[in-house]
């Protein structure tokens, strides 16, 4: 028994304890991750080198691109570093940042998410209004406020929980420092407070979501009455790829935050924190670029531009080496 006074290091969850297992999920998990990564940035390349994608819209995906790479790296790369070494110690400071970050940037992509709705319902149901409501101004302050907003959350739900006394031991049933497994270690009743905070933050959630939810009823209404077919397919490939992201994101996340202890056991807590915290950075820049026309024609000038930029700077170098004596 101990108390948090005394804990210096968290074990976390053991993926397996076969050596080859050990290095099949390091392998795994490093090619999701690089794979989230080269994806990632590739639209954040793409939108902050194209002029004609600096609208509110891919502002708000480059922003999006940004939390999910920052969110991924938070937990993937402790988790194959273990899973290499062998080793399951996670620093009590480690730990925290770990829950300090994961709430910043989980909140902060779910107002992002929220903003995106708002900004394909006014392009679609309100187009006279769009350069009104949502000049650059305005979405430097939207997004600006779903950073802060997380920024602030994360704080909160760091605090409270890292001021419980934990005396349950120090092994945390997760590949990373997720709250309610810490919660598990505590022996306090002030637990009960962070309960409360993380069902206040799922109520938030759940509005977030009706919010997006009652906005694309009123965007795929407005579509349906679209006379071409295709100004149909333009307004659902920039709104069916959000609306994937949103579901998947928010489903899962509900799901392991609300789930009865009945259905609990690590196998199922490791596989849905995967759901909701891997699997949408990595998927997410294909799901944009696969059903994104704009965002798959910016990535063929970039892809052209950089091979004509590779050839001229070799034909340059050639050159200059032939006139060398």
């Amino acid at each position: 028994m101990s108390n948090s006074s005394s804990i210096t290091q968290f074990l976390l969850l053991a993926f397996s304890d076969t050596r080859e297992l050990q290095l099949l999920h390091f392998w795994l998990f490093l090619g999701i991750y690089l794979a989230a990564l080269l994806g990632n940035g590739l639209i954040i390349t793409t939108i902050a080198c194209d002029p004609r994608l600096h609208t509110p819209m891919y502002f708000f995906l480059l922003n999006l691109s940004l939390l999910d790479m920052g969110s991924i790296s938070n937990t993937v790369p402790k988790s194959v570093t273990n899973s290499l070494w062998n080793t399951r110690a996670i620093s009590y400071s480690g730990c925290a940042a770990q829950v300090f970050l994961f709430f910043f940037l989980l909140s902060a992509e779910l107002y992002l998410l929220t903003i995106m709705a708002y900004d394909r319902y006014i392009a679609i149901c309100k187009p006279l209004h769009y350069g009104t409501l949502l000049g650059s101004r305005a979405c430097v302050h939207m997004a600006a406020a779903a950073w802060g907003s997380g920024f602030l959350n994360a704080v909160l739900h760091t605090a409270n929980t890292f001021s419980l006394p934990l005396c349950k031991g120090k092994a945390v049933e997760q590949f990373f420092c997720e709250v309610p497994q810490i919660l598990k270690l505590s022996c306090s009743d002030a637990s009960l407070r962070e309960v409360w905070l993380l069902v206040f933050g799922v109520c938030i959630a759940f509005g977030c979501f009706i919010f997006i939810v009652l906005s694309y009823v009123q965007i795929f209404r407005a579509v349906l009455r679209i006379p071409s077919q295709q100004g149909q397919h333009k307004a659902f490939s920039t709104c069916l790829p959000h609306l994937a992201v949103v579901s998947l994101y928010v489903s899962t996340g509900m799901f392991a935050y609300l789930k009865p202890p009945s259905i609990s056991s690590p196998s199922i807590d490791f596989l849905v924190a995967v759901l909701y915290s891997v699997l949408p950075p990595a998927v997410n820049p294909l799901i944009y670029s696969m059903r994104n026309q704009e965002i798959k024609e910016a990535l063929w000038r970039l892809s052209q531009w950089m091979l004509f930029h590779r050839q001229w700077s070799s034909t340059h170098s050639l050159h200059i080496s032939q006139s060398l004596p």
